[in-house]
């Protein structure tokens, strides 16, 4: 089951139920005005909506044509949006980028933050930059969308409250990391609003490329009109989504609505490209001594999606444009 969010005026935007080949839509009205309340009331419209989803497929209901620029994100605005760093690839390039070390515990202790969640972009919005020197830089990445998840969940139990997968765009501006981490207080200023793909999938979805908590298919970012990476999002994420879950659990409880990322996906086999500016700027660094390539500057483009085995376009398409700002 596909569900998106079609912009209305509204802040949270108005539930829809997406055909499968990503076409048309059909309200969701009548079961659950938003995602959020979708969420919150999951075990009461989950079969209802996936009613909707298999009459939109059969032809038994008759659909609207889909329109990217009228979806907003999955969810314009969640109760909670964490990311984690589950690619240790991608944290031992990045930190060396910045000449920093990596945690002793890499391989047994999970990296999260707490993200902004009051506002998050639609697939084709801009990405906004104010200050050119901040260093723009977009990360593709994955996440689940939970249900009321109780503290002390554990891996074993995670599945159990993933309601659905989407993907994003976490944009980050690189060069006011550093400052931020020497006060030894985390990300903040550096991290702008996140952006997301227009369709949230139930894991079924995905079919056998759900396994343990991961999805096995690779993630494609296309930089200024040339693919920039298609690092697959399974075999090197060393902490899966139920580790991730377990982590986040252990002290507190989440609320229908939490979002909880994967962090930047990323690949020890460089043939694979990259998913974000940082790690192709070290790897340039190590092979040659310098940073060659820049970051993100007006006019520049992005786009990310995901296909499955058959080449069917999963999520939609991220398809942002950097647009320069007075503030």
């Amino acid at each position: 089951m596909k569900l998106a969010t079609l912009r209305d005026g509204s802040r949270d935007g108005k539930l829809v139920v997406v055909r499968g080949d990503n076409q048309v839509y059909a309200s969701a009205e009548e079961v659950a005005p938003t995602l959020q309340d979708a969420l919150q009331r999951w075990e009461q419209v989950e079969s209802e909506l996936i009613e909707i989803a298999s009459e939109l497929d059969s032809g038994e209901r008759d659909g609207t044509p889909v329109e990217i620029d009228e979806l907003d994100a999955p969810l314009p605005r969640a109760y909670e949006w964490i990311d984690g760093s589950a690619y240790i690839n991608h944290i031992v390039l990045v930190r060396k980028a910045r000449d920093a070390e990596p945690p002793e515990t890499l391989e047994t202790d999970p990296l999260v933050y707490q993200g902004g969640s009051g506002v998050l972009m639609g697939p084709t919005d801009d990405i906004e930059v104010p200050n050119l020197e901040w260093g723009c830089d977009f990360e593709a990445e994955l996440a689940v969308i939970l249900g009321d998840t109780p503290r002390g969940t554990t891996a074993e139990e995670a599945g159990d409250y993933v309601r659905l997968i989407v993907i994003l765009n976490d944009v980050t501006f690189r060069n006011i990391i550093p400052d931020e981490l020497a006060k030894s207080f985390g990300f903040f200023q550096s991290k702008p609003a996140t952006a997301f793909a227009p369709f949230a999938v139930t894991p079924d979805e995905l079919g056998d490329a759900w396994k343990e908590g991961r999805v096995h298919l690779p993630l494609r970012s296309v930089y200024n009109d040339e693919i920039f990476g298609e690092p697959e999002a399974g075999p090197d994420m060393h902490f899966s989504f139920f580790d991730l879950i377990e982590h986040c659990a252990m002290t507190r409880s989440f609320t229908a609505g939490t979002i909880l990322g994967s962090g930047t996906v990323s690949n020890e086999d460089r043939s694979r490209g990259s998913s974000c500016l940082a790690e192709k700027r070290m790897i340039e660094k190590i092979d040659t001594g310098e940073f060659i390539t820049p970051f993100m500057a007006p006019g520049d483009t992005v786009q990310i999606e995901m296909e499955d085995a058959e080449g069917n376009n999963i999520f939609g398409t991220i398809d942002q444009t950097v647009v320069e700002v007075d503030r």
